[in-house]
């Protein structure tokens, strides 16, 4: 799910790469510029990214519930669906990149006690079965490609560049106002693009601010600079997985926004101010039966 379709890649030589090198990026909004405004945050508190980019809540009273007053919301169906989904993702694609490659059944075995309804077992393991078998076969055919390409590469250089990625690569957001440990779903490190999974059958303009928060802070500890994106939504056909890519340029748009985003969040965690209930609430908030019950 995080390899690029010919399509995408085309898409991304004839039109995001000319973007950037006509575009650029201020110095100013880079995460390497962390000491300094804007990027600093103003107030000394920290967040979890998913707090500072979720936009399910027109007021942001999901942010107060959870981190002020320590409300954990509804556990939905969907939600168990995606922490399943990123789960998957991140142990499948690293026991390959490992040379471990495991079945799935031991897998499901080891992490199906997690899904809290007995009902939600059976679908979900359905779809996650196929998910897996996806990633599995896309793997073994980059690599037989690369392999037939490369002869005299090693197998850690083949695996390298057929696979070219960190999943479920750990990193500290504390340099950015983001708490002490991050996990990004993927990093194409030859391209240099952040991957951000979302299983979800609709696309919104606000799942850009997670790949945008997760290059910042890539550009803040390690210094390099990270201008693409991409959103990978994961839907289901039936048990059948469905992907599509939102691949965009990090430009200074999007890098204000989560700026402005971050410290709004982080002023009503630090000053513990109630921001009221939302005229019209979106049902699938994990609040909206707390909010509205």
């Amino acid at each position: 799910m995080y390899f690029l379709t010919q399509m995408e890649q085309k898409y991304l030589l004839g039109r995001i790469y000319p973007l950037i090198r006509k575009s650029g990026v201020s110095e100013d909004l880079r995460g390497w510029n962390w000491p300094n405004p804007p990027v600093r945050p103003y107030y000394q508190t920290r967040a979890p990214m998913y707090l500072v980019c979720s936009k399910y809540c027109p007021t942001n009273r999901n942010v107060f519930l959870s981190a002020v007053k320590g409300i954990r919301g509804e556990y939905t169906y969907s939600l168990s669906l995606g922490t399943t989904m990123h789960k998957l993702a991140e142990d499948c694609f690293n026991s390959i990149l490992n040379g471990r490659e495991e079945r799935f059944e031991d897998w499901w075995n080891r992490n199906y006690s997690e899904i809290s309804d007995p009902n939600w077992v059976d679908p979900i393991r359905r779809k996650a079965e196929k998910v897996w078998n996806y990633i599995v076969i896309q793997s073994k055919s980059l690599i037989s490609s690369r392999k037939v390409e490369q002869p005299y590469s090693t197998e850690r250089d083949v695996m390298a560049t057929a696979i070219p990625l960190l999943v479920g690569h750990r990193i500290s957001g504390e340099l950015l106002g983001l708490s002490g440990l991050l996990n990004i779903d993927a990093f194409d490190y030859l391209r240099n693009i952040v991957f951000d999974l979302k299983v979800s059958p609709e696309e919104r303009d606000w799942y850009r601010l997670y790949p945008t928060g997760y290059a910042m802070v890539l550009e803040g500890v390690y210094g390099v600079p990270v201008d693409i994106g991409a959103v990978v939504y994961l839907n289901f056909k039936g048990d059948d997985p469905v992907i599509k890519k939102d691949i965009f340029f990090i430009g200074d748009e999007l890098r204000s926004w989560w700026i402005e985003e971050r410290d709004e969040k982080l002023e009503i965690i630090s000053e513990r101010k109630d921001p009221g209930i939302a005229e019209n609430c979106d049902a699938r908030c994990p609040y909206y039966n707390y909010c509205r019950g």
